[in-house]
């Protein structure tokens, strides 16, 4: 699966409030001990492999929208933490260009 930009608002990211409330919606975000300061778990691909990712990521457009889809694909009322709906590879790709 390729990651690919599909906000509704033309390409445009959504504003920090937006962020703040997709955060909000997720129980368990930040909530892990083993999670460095800074920093975020993420559960990626089939297997749900853990990732923990720095918190700066949040503010680029590609990642933010893998959090919006999540969102509407897997909502964020679950004890689990935040799973992105891709590929584990593709995830691997994204954040490879993101460092």
């Amino acid at each position: 699966m390729a990651i690919r930009n599909t906000n509704k608002n033309n390409g445009t990211p959504p504003n920090s409030a937006a962020l703040k409330q997709i955060l909000k919606k997720c129980p368990t975000f930040g909530k892990k001990h083993d999670v460095p300061k800074g920093h975020f778990a993420v559960y990626v691909g089939k297997n749900r492999s853990r990732y923990v990712v720095p918190i700066t990521f949040l503010a680029n457009p590609e990642f933010q929208n893998l959090l919006q889809r999540a969102e509407e694909e897997f909502g964020f009322h679950h004890d689990m933490g935040i799973t992105l709906p891709c590929d584990e590879q593709d995830f691997c790709f994204l954040i490879s260009m993101m460092r």
